[in-house]
Formats: C-alpha cells, structure tokens, sequence
C-alpha cells in the first residue's frame, strides 16, 4: 500500500492567523488612539493656560470696577465687586496646586486678602478712605500676580 498523504496540522496555521490578526487589530487600535491622546493633551495645556489667564483678568477686573465704584460714590456696586475679588482670590489659594494661580502668585497675593475685613467694611459704610484703598490694592494685586 502506498503510503497516504499526511495532512498538515490546520490548528497550528489557524492560531498562528488568529495572533496576526489580533497584532493588526492591536496596532490599528493604537495608530488611532495615541495621535487622539496627543491632541486630548495638548488641549488640556491649553484650557489651563486660558483658565489662568482668565483667572488673573478676573481678579483684576474684579478689582478695578471695585476702585472705580468707590471713586464715584457708589459704595455699595464697589464692596460686591471688592467682596468677589476677596472670594475668588481666597478659594484659588485654597486650592494649592490644583489652583490656576502659580505658587509664586499664591504667595504674592495671600498677604494681600488680609485688608479684606477692614476694606469692607469701609465700602459698607461709604467712607471715601476706601477709594485710596482700593486703589492701593488694585496696583498690589497686579503686581503680586505678575501682570
């Protein structure tokens, strides 16, 4: 009898398809994922960078349409804004490194908020002192965060 044809082991090719087939698909997968998280990256640079920017307008807006309240006698206009500038100011210390200040601008204007109580005050009562104040602190504070 002759000798019949061995057929060849169809498991072994199949497995060794399947492991290409799981590589490709494993390389496809990440040829799309990482430019994605490449750009997710850099766009979350981005918005902490505008966030930070948007931050020191804040306060310094804050600040500014307080001073110029109290120069035209509107007291009241000027403690609320003076008041969301001491509260926004006191929450981004707070936050430490989470916060959008740099630490250097955290330390420059943590000294600053200790005039709060006083500045207030003054502004609640309508004494003219506030506007000097006021505009003390709103050179201060620009200073202090560096613009």
């Amino acid at each position: 009898m002759a000798d019949a044809p061995q057929p060849t082991p169809a498991p072994k090719k199949k497995s060794r398809w399947i492991a290409i087939y799981v590589i490709l698909l494993v390389a496809a997968y990440l040829g799309g994922f990482v430019p994605e998280w490449l750009k997710a990256r850099e766009q979350s640079q981005a918005r902490e960078k505008a966030e930070h920017a948007l931050t020191v307008t804040r306060f310094e807006k804050d600040l500014g349409s307080a001073a110029i309240d109290a120069r035209r006698a509107e007291y009241e206009a000027a403690r609320q804004s003076a008041s969301a500038f001491f509260t926004g100011a006191r929450f981004e210390i707070d936050q430490g490194d989470k916060s959008a200040l740099s630490g250097d601008q955290r330390k420059n204007l943590a000294p600053l908020l200790n005039s709060r109580d006083q500045l207030i005050t003054l502004l609640a009562r309508g004494d003219p002192a506030s506007q000097g104040q006021l505009s003390d602190l709103y050179v201060a504070v620009r200073k202090a965060l560096g613009v």
